[in-house]
């Protein structure tokens, strides 16, 4: 039986993140799970959802599963999949452009700035926070052509604040909610060389504090499962997972 795979998405997103990037794990005879997190379009609310509700939501998927799965995350859902991991066996954990965990500082000035922006809207960590197309546009989709930058901006959803705050100012937090320590499965961490939101040399520190490897795509920026050049992410997911399950046999 090939193993299962669980794909988490970002803040502000859903499954949908992952519809083309699933396909080569199907087409490999993976069975792919891309759920919604909780809040993400399911008609729950989201404000004051925290990270460990994510996590919790996510590990209780794991132990459902008939084998441990590998579990693959991306930006937010990449610091979701890392606590999650801790919380439940997987197999082999795959971090793309993930937000990094507690006490994993940013390396660079526009890091510094997201981590402060939101305190413009106020007590966000109390609301659901509204996506932000000029923000989408510039960092996220910005690889993507117009029509289908708006198409995906067209699908996201409010985040919650807390989760926000809990990820971008984890140094304010007296819970160290986004604490984690080594991974206990082998880890590969992606980063896109031309991503300014978890820049390579963030993740980089991430994949050295859970014990993993780290892989650069330099042409890439944030949106590793869905702009030009995912195929060659996907494959390397791929190859991973074969090579990792091999070592284990």
């Amino acid at each position: 039986m090939t193993t299962p795979v669980i794909m988490v998405h970002g803040a502000f997103c859903g499954g949908w993140t992952f519809d083309a990037f699933r396909r080569p794990f199907e087409a490999a005879g993976h069975l792919v799970q891309t759920p919604n997190l909780l809040g993400h379009g399911d008609g729950a609310l989201v404000a004051g959802r925290s990270m460990a509700d994510y996590a919790r939501q996510i590990a209780t998927l794991c132990r459902a599963c008939d084998e441990p799965p590998v579990l693959i995350g991306h930006s937010m859902g990449g610091l979701v999949a890392q606590m999650a991991a801790s919380r439940a066996p997987v197999s082999q954990l795959i971090l793309l452009a993930p937000s990094p965990p507690w006490g994993v500082s940013g390396s660079t000035i526009e890091e510094a700035a997201s981590a402060v922006s939101l305190y413009a809207l106020g007590p966000y960590w109390l609301q659901a926070v509204e996506p932000d197309y000029g923000v989408v546009r510039r960092y996220s989709l910005d690889r993507l052509p117009r029509d289908r930058r708006k198409a995906l901006y067209g699908r996201m959803v409010a985040e919650s604040g807390r989760a926000l705050w809990e990820t971008l100012n984890w140094f304010m937090d007296p819970f160290m909610t986004t604490n984690v320590g080594p991974a206990g499965a082998p880890t590969l961490a992606i980063a896109g060389g031309q991503d300014v939101v978890h820049p390579p040399a963030t993740v980089r520190q991430t994949a050295a504090r859970l014990g993993g490897a780290c892989e650069i795509f330099p042409a890439m920026s944030h949106w590793l499962p869905g702009e030009p050049g995912w195929e060659e992410v996907a494959e390397t997911c791929l190859d991973f997972i074969a090579d990792e399950s091999r070592a284990a046999a």
